[in-house]
């Protein structure tokens, strides 16, 4: 290269602006379980010690803490129920869960088996009489009215259809007449059916693990926030882990009516059914976005659905504009006002979606 341009690619050189290189850094050696550094020109990069999984003891402490939380909140609200069957005073024993301060207790039809009025002892040892104002055996669910003016610890009732499958769920009652008894368990399955003592069909319980026994029934089944979710009902002897519970959505339903009236007063479509999941491809051919609707199992062939056409193996999705996603929905649908009164019902048939119009008729107690 010429001697000149030489000189000129020198004073470019010279005129091009350096690069400044960031500082550099250096941190101490990091001891075990601290945090280590990397410098970058861009960010900071920061690597987190990996974490720890929470040990059994810690595991078991959470799930003690909850049980007892929910025992505290709802243990004070349950009382034992004596009812008056015959002239010499109380006879046999069952539990009960006081709804409101002044005195209303619910229990199972069962316990009170048709008395007029029963003996109610509080967890603090009060003895106290009530009298039966309801008693509704299609859900096994009875109302009570403590006489006495009393202030008592009541519980509130949950959202039932919020359970799902393996739950931790805590029963509370008086099993053979040891009060204040605790057992808890698991969610087993849902929206079952059950034959009773004298032929009638309970529908909508709660099937779980929680150990019931006898004089359990009529006392809370609690989550894990302290609400009611279901009223102990049955106990299938000779069975391992079989223990029943009406949901609390369908006892709330009851308490209403048996406040308002001292019974309840349905509509009946002549059906037995159970609430089933719906599968994601008919939800979506059908154009659904619910997950769950009510499946026909059998049905009366002189009833209102067989008379409208319905058919065993139909899934109902709606009824009367409402939309149906467990028993407790079709029975809130089916109440005093729907008997006699045409119903338009939405039905899924062999992945096709159809309208029958059904009208309801009242339930035979």
């Amino acid at each position: 290269m010429p001697i000149k341009g030489l000189k000129y690619a020198t004073f470019a050189t010279a005129r091009r602006r350096r690069r400044r290189l960031p500082p550099s850094f250096a941190f101490p050696a990091a001891k075990a379980g601290q945090a280590t550094f990397a410098w970058s020109d861009t960010q900071v990069i920061t690597q987190a010690a990996p974490l720890t999984p929470p040990s059994d003891g810690a595991l078991l402490d959470a799930y003690s803490k909850a049980v007892v939380d929910a025992v505290d909140r709802v243990g004070p609200a349950v009382v034992r129920v004596h009812p008056w069957t015959g002239p010499y005073g109380a006879e046999g024993v069952g539990s009960g869960i006081i709804l409101a301060p002044d005195g209303l207790v619910l229990t199972n039809s069962h316990v009170v088996r048709g008395a007029n009025q029963a003996e109610v002892v509080a967890l603090d040892g009060r003895s106290l009489s009530a009298r039966v104002i309801g008693d509704d055996p299609d859900t096994d669910l009875a109302l009570l009215r403590i006489d006495q003016q009393v202030s008592l610890p009541s519980a509130r009732l949950g959202d039932s259809k919020a359970l799902r499958r393996g739950q931790l769920v805590i029963a509370i009652g008086a099993p053979l007449g040891f009060e204040a008894t605790v057992t808890a368990g698991v969610v087993s399955a849902m929206g079952r059916s059950l034959r009773g003592e004298r032929g009638r069909l309970i529908e909508d319980l709660i099937q779980t693990d929680a150990a019931l026994n006898p004089g359990s029934s009529g006392g809370p089944l609690v989550n894990a926030a302290g609400e009611v979710v279901g009223v102990a009902t049955a106990v299938i002897s000779g069975a391992q882990g079989l223990c029943f519970a009406v949901a609390s959505n369908t006892a709330a339903l009851v308490v209403g009516e048996l406040v308002k009236h001292g019974r309840v007063r349905r509509g009946s479509i002549g059906i037995v059914a159970q609430q089933a999941p719906i599968p994601r491809d008919l939800a979506r051919a059908v154009g659904l976005e619910q997950l769950f609707g009510v499946w026909i199992t059998t049905l009366d062939p002189n009833g209102p659905a067989a008379k409208a056409g319905l058919a065993p193996g139909d899934l109902l999705i709606a009824a009367d504009g409402q939309t149906l996603t467990g028993l407790d929905d079709l029975l809130r649908v089916l109440d005093t006002q729907s008997i006699g009164k045409p119903t338009d019902v939405a039905v899924i048939r062999q992945g096709r979606r159809m309208t029958l119009t059904v009208t309801p008729r009242e339930r035979r107690r």
